[in-house]
């Protein structure tokens, strides 16, 4: 794996990159599950299920595509509309919107600046949040991994979080997450790639090898 270090250029065409490696590993994953595995609870969204995170996704992404951001878009509220408007379509009706969007999105959030970018990083997030429900491998890897940690190291700077820097199993140089001109001293974490991810994300750690020195866990998630 090659470094994710921070650059100072933001790459438009990143999110859509993640987001087609995504779908072309999720899709065929997702394609002849039982219905029992749709149903299946989520350890990181509990309210959620299987297929209700991908109605959530799917719904997110079509709405990028489209151009429908109205106030409260993405909201608590909006996303259990956005769930319950899909709750009479079928599985594979699901997974077809899904595929679409991971498919369409891109050049959209690569046109908007910089203000989508999040949404493309949350929708990889998602995806292990799936992976991890069904036990299937690669939850918060797998071969997006390197696309991932770029723009999550990318969105740190650019949100002003915490500088920390990372040293991280398989990657060949120190990441440099966070706001590098902040005052205090960064922040040091030594562990694996899907565990750091699991910390930005706001997801469960427990038993995981890591070391975390000068910030505390719930500093870093980038979705809170």
């Amino acid at each position: 794996m090659t470094s994710a270090d921070v650059h100072d250029v933001r790459d438009p065409g990143l999110p859509g990159r993640l987001l087609v490696v995504e779908r072309d590993a999720l899709v065929p994953l997702l394609r002849g599950r039982s219905a029992a595995d749709f149903a299946l609870p989520t350890v990181a969204c509990p309210r959620w299920s299987v297929r209700d995170v991908l109605a959530h996704c799917s719904a997110a992404l079509m709405r990028v595509v489209e151009g429908r951001f109205e106030e409260g878009v993405f909201s608590p509220e909006c996303n259990d509309r956005d769930i319950a408007e899909r709750a009479e379509w079928s599985d594979a009706r699901v997974v077809d919107e899904l595929e679409r969007g991971m498919t369409e999105a891109g050049p959209v959030i690569a046109g908007a600046g910089g203000a989508l970018d999040g949404v493309a990083l949350g929708e990889w997030v998602h995806a292990g949040d799936v992976r991890e429900a069904l036990g299937a491998p690669g939850a918060y890897a797998g071969d997006g991994l390197p696309d991932a940690l770029r723009l999550l190291t990318w969105l740190t700077r650019e949100r002003r979080l915490v500088p920390v820097h990372a040293d991280v199993d398989d990657v060949d140089e120190p990441l440099r997450l966070g706001d590098p001109t902040a005052p205090r001293p960064p922040a040091r974490y030594i562990g694996d790639a899907a565990t750091l991810v699991r910390l930005y994300a706001g997801r469960s750690v427990e038993g995981a090898g890591f070391e975390l020195v000068g910030v505390e866990a719930k500093e870093l998630n980038i979705f809170g």
